[in-house]
């Protein structure tokens, strides 16, 4: 027996220690080799180690649910390691295939979301596979029996025991968390197993480090790799420190220049060489700038000023300074005073909106009333003009010739999509990547304090948890408050009275009440078929040709061809997808002639399938005859009317109705209100009053795939009701539109305009309306009011008369008392042709 002495010169028995670790590893070895499945926990950027007690916070859901399922049954838990902490749902492949098998001491809840386990590792395990990942990790593992250590040179035991404290020393002096308790402790530690222990436990090295070591059986090797692991941390701790202090003494070097600038103003106030300190040549530059300002309130002034003032005070390179020149930078190059001088002249504002766009006369007349009124009373402000009307009819272009025949600044702000109150307001000037909002930002941009500002898509803007934009608009669009309208960022008021705003919206639905109230409304509705072909013939080709590089004599496009074009190659609205479809001839023109070198291409409406593909849309067409149980009804959709062809068939049964279609509620509800008045009256049609209770009804309307919606197809389902239980046909060349009540009633509608369109375009010949709707024929065009029939009825039964195709005398009359014939009644069922 031989004894070692340590720093402190103390002897200790060494052979005894390697009898003792002798004895402890014959105690740790695990005799079962038998797998056994166990819950899971997947650890982020943390190594178990057995024999050692640890506390671990708990958050993932399946790892707390693996907690719950180890205390049901024996508190044994698999803790292995994941090798990338940004994986939140590891798989095998995700995880080390060495954990530790540990037994939970403690489960407490910390907070709602998270809990601490006190777990204690009892000895290393292999993970063999996942069994489940669902609600929680479960794997089978194999125990790692431990393994006797070969016989140490007591000399290198020492001598790594020694290298191993020194290298904790040196990690624990550069790092102030080390507490002196442990410190003491490692000092004192000389079994080297417990020493590693005591060290890999209480230090913050990496996790990959830390799994190697776990996974070494050598326990002299595992020592060497705790002792580079701490070198190499000391020396990435040393030289994070290092740079902290080449830091600290930048910034003690800023301070220490503040101070003195500080003590030279004072220094020359008691000299008297100046009564006030001169600032810096940039602040006295900012100064002047703002002295300049002429429209802007002395409070505004003195805070700008204030800025100024405290620039000069800070540090170049502080971030607050940083912060302070932006901010006067941003509110300087606003046009405080910069305006333009409106130019009204009508008749030039009249040729301007004729030169941009074709049609729209009420729209052009109704601008015009404007810009006279602005003319004899130019003061008057808070005409919020608001454009409303489905895509591509021209909302946009309207706005901008405004611009150009008053002669302002035109600026668009896009609002679709804003969910955030600071995209109007702005963000504080606080904040990291603070900005001002989408008005100050427009009046930059103008160079101008009066500009035209479009608010483009105003019925598409959204709420958040970050704030209600459409709330922040109201103050923007209201005369009495926007004079005085204040950015977040800006924090001065802003006069915005004399900015001219024009918005656009494709429904007011979306557009909230108190909002929709400070607008005034213009309709731009579809265009009709000859308006869409002349908007071509002048605006569109020339426009596509000059953009293409292209003359009039080298592509040549027919009436005909746009004709076809409009009708078998776009639907809709406006004239956005006719634009494209110009541009694509276009294109293949100048294909065509650098292929074949020839001088010019003609379209026209027989060689359109040629160079552009078969027709895309053959459109709604009436039925070749009279038919029972199949109506023309009439509808509005975002891009124009179309015919909405109703079928209904009756069959042996029980009663029931079936609708089919893909229809809303309400008009789900319109047929069961048709249903009810179609009982009402069925004697009158010879239909059998008991068919609710011996047949069964399915209405469907195509197509299927469409959803189909709205509070006016009442009176064609009670007419097609009427033809499918009576037999009677319905006249092919009738389409109707209107909403009817349980007693019969034709309630008006909406979109007159666009339904007859529709109506016009498939061949229709008569139009049934609602009697209240007669007001609404002066909106249509003339050319499809002369190619239309319109007949007002205030009753189904009126609308039943017209568009039944068999002979009243078939009909079974009405209870009711007949009407007398008087010039009263005559002029109730007048048919109107204009």
């Amino acid at each position: 027996m031989f004894f070692l002495y340590n720093r402190v010169d103390q002897p200790y028995n060494l052979g005894h220690l390697l009898i003792k670790y002798k004895e402890k590893i014959m105690a740790q070895r695990v005799a079962i080799k038998q797998t056994t499945t166990l819950p899971v926990i997947a650890a982020r950027g943390l190594v178990v180690f057995p024999n050692s007690l640890i506390h671990l916070d708990i958050s993932r859901e399946r790892s707390v649910e693996a907690i719950r399922r180890a205390m049901d049954e024996d508190r044994k838990l698999f803790i292995v390691t994941q090798r990338d902490v940004m994986v939140e749902e590891p798989g095998q492949s995700d995880l080390y295939a060495i954990g530790v098998v540990v037994e939970i001491k403690q489960f407490l809840k910390h907070t709602e979301d998270e809990y601490k386990i006190l777990v204690s590792g009892e000895y290393k395990a292999r993970l063999l596979r996942l069994t489940s990942t669902h609600p929680f990790l479960e794997a089978e593992v194999r125990c790692l029996p431990t393994k006797a250590q070969p016989t140490f040179d007591s000399i290198e035991i020492e001598a790594s025991i020694r290298l191993l404290k020194i290298a904790f020393e040196k990690y624990a002096m550069i790092l102030p968390k080390i507490s002196q308790e442990l410190v003491v402790s490692v000092d004192r530690e000389n079994d080297p197993t417990s020493l590693f222990m005591l060290i890999v436990n209480n230090t913050m090295l990496k996790f990959e480090d830390k799994q190697e070591m776990l996974e070494e059986n050598n326990l002299l090797e595992r020592i060497r790799l705790l002792i580079h692991s701490l070198n190499e941390e000391t020396q990435i701790l040393m030289m994070e420190k290092e740079i902290f202090e080449k830091v600290q003494v930048r910034i003690d070097q800023n301070q220490r220049e503040y101070f003195l600038r500080e003590q030279a103003k004072i220094i020359n106030e008691e000299l008297g060489y100046d009564e006030e300190y001169q600032p810096e040549e940039e602040t006295q530059n900012y100064i002047d700038r703002i002295e300049a300002i002429q429209n802007i309130s002395s409070e505004s002034r003195e805070k700008l000023l204030s800025e100024a003032r405290r620039l000069f005070k800070m540090p170049p390179s502080s971030h607050e300074a940083y912060v302070i020149e932006n901010y006067l930078d941003t509110v300087l190059e606003l046009p405080w005073d910069e305006s333009t001088v409106d130019r009204i002249d009508i008749k030039a504002a009249q040729k301007q909106l004729d030169k941009d766009h074709y049609g729209l006369e009420k729209v052009k007349e109704r601008v015009l009333e404007n810009l006279a009124v602005r003319k004899f009373a130019p003061e008057m402000k808070g005409q919020i003009i608001c454009f409303v009307g489905p895509p591509g009819v021209g909302k946009t272009s309207v706005a901008k010739s405004i611009a150009t025949a008053l002669g302002r600044k035109y600026v668009r702000i896009a609002l679709g999509g804003i969910s955030d109150e600071s995209d109007i307001r702005g963000h504080r000037k606080t904040y990291i990547g603070a900005m001002p909002g989408r008005i100050i930002t427009a009046i930059k941009q103008a160079k101008s304090r009066n500009p035209l500002i479009l608010l483009d898509e105003i019925d598409k803007m959204g709420s958040s948890f970050k704030g209600d934009p459409s709330s922040a608009m109201l103050e923007v669009l209201d005369g009495e408050q926007n004079s005085t309208f204040v950015d977040h960022y800006v924090e001065i008021p802003f006069d915005l009275s004399d900015c001219l705003f024009v918005t656009t919206a494709n429904t007011l639905s979306t557009i909230p009440d108190p909002l929709l109230d400070r607008m005034e409304v213009i309709e731009l509705s579809s265009y009709t078929l000859e308006e869409k072909f002349n908007i071509c013939k002048k605006y569109l080709i020339p426009k596509q040709r000059k953009k293409h590089g292209l003359t009039a004599k080298q592509i040549k496009i027919s009436d005909d061809a746009i004709y076809a074009l409009i009708d078998s190659y776009t639907r809709e609205s406006g004239v956005r997808k006719l634009e494209r479809i110009v541009a694509t001839l276009c294109r293949k023109t100048a294909k065509l002639l650098a292929e074949n070198e020839i001088e010019s291409v003609r379209f026209t409406a027989k060689n359109l399938e040629k160079h552009l593909g078969p027709k895309k849309y053959l459109g709604e067409r009436i039925a070749d005859s009279d038919q029972v149980g199949l109506v023309n009804g009439l509808a509005w959709t975002s891009v124009g009317g179309e015919l909405l062809q109703i079928e209904a068939s009756v069959m042996d049964g029980k009663g029931q109705l079936q609708l089919t279609g893909n229809l809303g509620n309400v008009m789900k509800e319109s047929a069961n209100t048709a249903l009810s008045y179609v009982r009402s009256v069925a004697t009158q049609y010879g239909i059998d009053p008991g068919f609710y209770q011996q047949k069964d009804i399915h209405i469907h309307v195509p197509e299927g795939a469409v959803p189909k919606d709205g509070p006016s197809a009442g009176v064609a389902l009670a007419t097609v009701l009427v033809s499918a239980l009576s037999g009677i046909p319905i006249r092919r060349d009738v389409a109707m539109t209107g909403e009817i009540t349980l007693r019969g009633r034709d309630l008006p509608i909406g979109g007159l305009k666009e339904k007859a369109i529709a109506a016009f375009k498939s061949g229709v010949k008569t139009v049934l309306i609602p009697d209240e709707n007669k007001s609404d024929l002066e909106e249509i065009d003339s050319a499809v009011r002369d190619s239309l029939t319109f007949i007002p009825c205030k009753t189904a039964e009126e609308v039943l008369s017209v568009a039944l195709a068999q002979p009243k005398a078939v009909l079974k009359k009405s209870p009711r008392p007949e009407r007398k014939h008087t010039a009263e009644a005559d002029k109730e069922t007048t048919v109107i042709r204009v």
